[in-house]
């Protein structure tokens, strides 16, 4: 199998588990918060969802494009970027969003808070030389 294939087939099963159990997942995501983002492709134009670990700062939901520190932005970003409505289910909740990516200045600024939250992040930042994009999701 693929790596590709393999990643895909993950994120089936937390999806799965996900919806199973209201919003919760085991490890290794367990005790994070967890949703799933529901994307248009932008090359494709189909539906796309994606199992992220998302932050609650001040009322606001950030989600990041860490991919693990990979050299590229996650597939996610790309879509948002494209089709910035979006849909989330958070928990047992569902509801339609607006995504905007934060600007160079107000990233930096977040980012370290992310940090203090989630210390993988820094590792995942230390991994790559792009700069790691974060969006905010508005209820639309």
């Amino acid at each position: 199998m693929t790596e590709i294939s393999d990643f895909q087939s993950f994120n089936r099963g937390v999806i799965e588990e996900f919806r199973a159990n209201g919003g919760k997942v085991g490890p290794p995501f367990e005790g994070s918060h967890i949703l799933l983002l529901h994307t248009t492709g932008a090359k494709s134009g189909q539906p796309r969802i994606s199992p992220l670990a998302y932050f609650p700062v001040d009322d606001t939901i950030f989600v990041v494009g860490s991919y693990a520190g990979s050299d590229v932005d996650p597939a996610w970003a790309h879509n948002l970027r494209a089709y910035p409505q979006a849909r989330v289910e958070v928990g047992t909740d569902a509801y339609d969003v607006a995504a905007r990516e934060l600007p160079r200045a107000e990233r930096d600024e977040l980012y370290p808070r992310l940090v203090e939250i989630a210390p993988v992040f820094a590792q995942y930042e230390a991994k790559t030389s792009r700069v790691i994009p974060i969006f905010e999701l508005q209820k639309a």
